[in-house]
């Protein structure tokens, strides 16, 4: 009924959790919260909330294509920000991921805290 996703091109889980689940009924690709996390280091990419969304997108993507999926076939983003004044500069660097203003559908919120101090947590839906 499912099937556990994982890349090394994306940062590993670092909790109890799978990087991403395929299920076998109805063909979507679940995603966890991605963090800014370098996969080569491990530690939370440099600079601002510019920085760490295109290094989430990475991410995201990294996982993506283990499925041979891109950009496109994200149906829904729910996004964390630590600071909601980071909105702006969020979505100019998030739409550059998506052609021809093929966005998903999306929530933001803004949450105290995210784990390793990072400004943006992104969990995706995807669709096969």
């Amino acid at each position: 009924m499912k099937k556990v996703i994982k890349t090394d091109k994306a940062p590993k889980a670092i909790g109890p959790y799978s990087q991403a689940i395929l299920t076998t009924y109805g063909h979507f690709l679940f995603i966890s919260g991605v963090l800014p996390i370098n996969p080569e280091t491990n530690e939370i990419v440099e600079g601002g909330i510019r920085e760490q969304t295109k290094q989430v997108m990475k991410n995201i993507f990294s996982i993506l294509e283990t499925q041979e999926i891109n950009f496109d076939n994200i149906i829904r983003c729910d996004v964390f920000l630590t600071d909601l004044n980071n909105f702006q500069a969020f979505n100019e660097e998030y739409s550059k991921f998506f052609k021809n203003n093929n966005y998903p559908a999306r929530v933001t919120v803004e949450v105290s805290k995210l784990p390793k101090n990072a400004l943006i947590e992104i969990a995706v839906i995807a669709g096969m």
